[in-house]
């Protein structure tokens, strides 16, 4: 089993002023947290592994494929594979649980 405090790892985020931490990674998924301060650019572009979002903290809206939709805690939004998508307009800063299948990059050879 493999254990994770997601306290700990939004405060080596934090540390670190990192945006994002992947904390799992294997074969068939990943896991990070990806934190947006409140009024943060979210510059990601589509990437080539289906993701879904869970957000843990926070209020702002997501873009995916020209739809926007408000995110909250307890919202969970699942982008398909090469799909454009970030997140705008955040009010109170976002902690979002990224769990990526199979592992992130590892369908683009990076």
């Amino acid at each position: 089993m493999q254990w994770f405090d997601m306290q700990q790892v939004n405060g080596d985020c934090h540390q670190a002023g990192a945006q994002w931490r992947e904390f799992l990674r294997v074969p068939a998924l990943s896991a990070g947290l990806y934190v947006l301060a409140a009024g943060a650019v979210d510059g990601q572009s589509p990437h080539t592994e289906d993701e879904l979002y869970y957000i843990i903290a926070g209020r702002g809206q997501i873009r995916v494929a020209g739809e926007d939709r408000p995110v909250q805690p307890g919202v969970a939004v699942f982008v398909a594979a090469h799909v454009e998508h970030h997140f705008h307009a955040i009010e109170e800063a976002l902690q979002v649980l990224v769990i990526f299948a199979p592992a992130e990059y590892s369908k683009s050879g990076s």
